[in-house]
């Protein structure tokens, strides 16, 4: 994949973003969300990035690995309905699925606990994130608005990218697949589990598939616009998809604040459950417009790192949500 189709059609955490020159008084989350809706315009009734999706239903069981880990419900061996939103990048409603720019994928998953509350894991198809912080998130998709195809050589966004390396290497690591569900998607903030002993873990989250297929750009290309969409709805019909929640454990001096950098691949990758899934939602459509996912919405046995945009994330999703309309 290439850096320019990445960036126009990043969709990693969710942002949704109107107008790139708000005051610079405005909160960070305002502005980012104005700055998306700048690049992919401002879709009434959708989000302002991931776009389109479609929203399927099935349970989770976590694993005796996961209640060991970390005292949430969540991982206790109940079955947990959830309800589960997949995406393509971006902000623009009627984007190819083959299409470069609809990568990367996100999965939302909403776990709805047995007292009544819920708690969210937002993940998506890169490795890691393209830039280290919010404030530089803004900065790339101020680049990008400022870089029409007839600027002039090189563009901001070609700057910002010569001194950002982890754009690049970001886009190299993605790719489309040829289902929703043989995808592998991945947490790009790290969490804390706590245990019933208060013993502390800092992980991030891989959402592991049975397999992973991945489409040559050319393949991708030829498929009809909606394929991914409409494919995972007609496989639930011939039987349950699963995916295996892993979490790769940090160790000591493994940086739990930055996305942009990755863990080494060595370290210890631990099974928190299985996800199951096995229906689409009934006028999915509409269902998922009514839907906010916050990936710092958690329970009791998981908490925030020391990542500071996970926050902002939650703001920014908030945002865009009030912006949504009915």
């Amino acid at each position: 994949m290439t850096i320019r189709t990445l960036l126009v059609g990043l969709a990693v955490l969710g942002f949704a973003w109107p107008e790139v020159a708000r005051a610079e008084d405005q909160p960070l989350e305002v502005q980012i969300i104005d700055a998306m809706n700048k690049v992919f315009g401002v879709h009434s009734g959708f989000r302002a990035n991931h776009a389109k999706g479609v929203e399927v239903e099935g349970s989770f069981k976590g694993s005796p690995e996961g209640a060991a880990l970390s005292r949430a419900i969540l991982f206790d061996g109940s079955l947990i309905p959830v309800t589960v939103r997949f995406s393509d990048a971006g902000g623009i409603p009627n984007i190819p699925d083959g299409s470069p720019q609809a990568n990367p994928h996100g999965m939302a998953i909403k776990f709805h606990l047995p007292d009544g509350s819920e708690t969210d894991m937002v993940i998506n198809s890169l490795k890691f994130f393209p830039v280290s912080t919010a404030a530089d998130f803004l900065d790339l998709f101020r680049a990008i608005a400022a870089s029409p195809p007839d600027a002039p050589k090189p563009t901001e966004r070609d700057k910002f990218v010569a001194s950002h390396p982890t754009v690049a290497a970001a886009a190299a690591a993605v790719a489309t697949p040829d289902s929703l569900a043989n995808e592998e998607y991945n947490g790009i903030n790290a969490f804390v589990l706590v245990n019933k002993a208060g013993e502390r873990q800092a992980v991030r989250y891989r959402m592991v598939p049975e397999r992973v297929v991945h489409l040559d750009a050319a393949e991708a290309g030829k498929r009809p616009p909606n394929f991914l969409m409409e494919e995972l709805p007609e496989r639930l019909k011939r039987g349950p998809v699963t995916f295996h929640l892993k979490a790769q454990l940090a160790q000591e001096g493994d940086p739990t604040a930055d996305p942009a950098q990755s863990w080494p691949e060595d370290r210890k990758v631990v099974e928190l459950g299985v996800l199951t899934l096995d229906k689409v939602v009934m006028n999915s459509a509409e269902a998922e417009k009514k839907l906010l996912f916050l990936p710092g919405q958690l329970t009791d046995g998981i908490e925030l790192s020391d990542d500071p945009m996970i926050g902002v994330r939650d703001a920014a999703y908030a945002v865009s949500f009030s912006r949504r309309g009915p």
